[in-house]
């Protein structure tokens, strides 16, 4: 912004030079025009593509958008996303805070769990569990090198694979959230769990009420994206195999009626939609545990009016008065005898 300053004569003054007002000039900006231009010209043979391309068949796409067999995927994923998260955010849980242990054998557990699940693809762990009933065709609990107290079928228990599918993913998030959460618990200054120890707080106290609930300020922005990457990680089951999923259920129709382009925006328009649910409450929940501390959550204030006064607020005066030396005692009066 340029701008000048002149100076004129008074002859109220003398002749004396006074300046007059700043004349401000704004700084022009063509480029930022040009460049909104040329992305609104972008926008808009995009948008002719779609519209006027046959392509993408736009008919079947409304046509197979809330198809049973689509509507099934859907409910699987989310199945699927929302039991994966919970297992590996206890086991995340649980991770950190061995990795905080002052027993090395749980920190040295922690860090290869972490190694190994954040080392080795996802597909090729999934793929793993997918043959996990071949490795161990029995699962038995008993004396060790003796009989065995217990013995189940793991072909049983791989049903459908979908356990194979929701415990292969949980495994892999939890060491990535592992992380995130130990972040967050390092964030806070120790100095706090270190005053509550000093005031006798026990140690779950001190977690629960005074760690995690200023960890969570760190912890949720990442976990809410380990998330939404969790449901998109779904499109990989078929490597266990579990064939139920969103992704699969529109490639099997998409083979079906040879179509593949329309089934693709099928299954994105849905994670597209999903995922924007999950960018929502993730929002909430970060400017819950954001308050007072974050300029878009302010904290609450209670306010009170000037003329309510309750039975507390006259024993709170009445302390404070007393604490400070004022009232009706004897060594507080001054020599007109009223206490001023």
């Amino acid at each position: 912004m340029s701008h000048g300053v002149t100076t004129r004569q008074d002859p109220g003054t003398g002749g004396s030079a006074r300046p007059d007002l700043i004349r401000a000039v704004p700084v022009r900006h063509p480029w930022r025009w040009v460049g909104a231009a040329v992305l609104l010209v972008l926008v808009a043979l995009l948008a002719q593509s779609l519209v006027t391309n046959e392509n993408y068949r736009w008919d079947t796409v409304a046509k197979y958008l809330l198809d049973a067999r689509v509507i099934a995927g859907v409910g699987w994923t989310l199945l699927l996303t929302v039991l994966s998260m919970v297992i590996a955010i206890i086991l995340a849980i649980t991770l950190a805070l061995m990795r905080q242990s002052d027993n090395p054998l749980f920190r040295w557990v922690s860090w290869v769990w972490v190694w190994f699940f954040r080392g080795t693809p996802v597909y090729t762990q999934l793929v793993f569990w997918g043959l996990v009933a071949t490795l161990y065709p029995t699962i038995a609990l008993g004396v060790p090198f003796g009989p065995d107290l217990f013995a189940v079928n793991t072909s049983d228990l791989v049903g459908n694979y979908f356990w194979p599918a929701t415990i292969g993913l949980a495994l892999n998030e939890s060491a990535y959230l592992a992380e995130i959460f130990r972040a967050g618990l390092k964030s806070v200054d120790s100095g706090q769990a270190e005053a509550a120890e000093a005031l006798g707080m026990r140690k779950s106290a001190i977690m629960r009420r005074i760690i995690l609930p200023q960890a969570m300020r760190v912890i949720v922005p990442p976990t809410g994206n380990e998330t939404i990457g969790m449901l998109k990680t779904t499109s990989l089951v078929l490597a266990v195999p579990f064939t139920l999923d969103l992704t699969f259920s529109t490639n099997a129709i998409a083979n079906r009626i040879y179509l593949p382009i329309p089934l693709l925006i099928v299954a994105a328009l849905w994670y597209l939609l999903i995922t924007s649910i999950l960018m929502v409450g993730q929002y909430y929940i970060e400017r819950h545990y954001g308050r007072g501390v974050d300029a878009d959550s302010p904290a609450p204030v209670r306010v009170q009016p000037a003329g309510h006064r309750t039975p507390a607020d006259d024993a709170e005066t009445t302390d404070a008065r007393t604490l400070s030396g004022e009232g009706n005692l004897p060594g507080n009066r001054g020599a007109g005898g009223d206490g001023r």
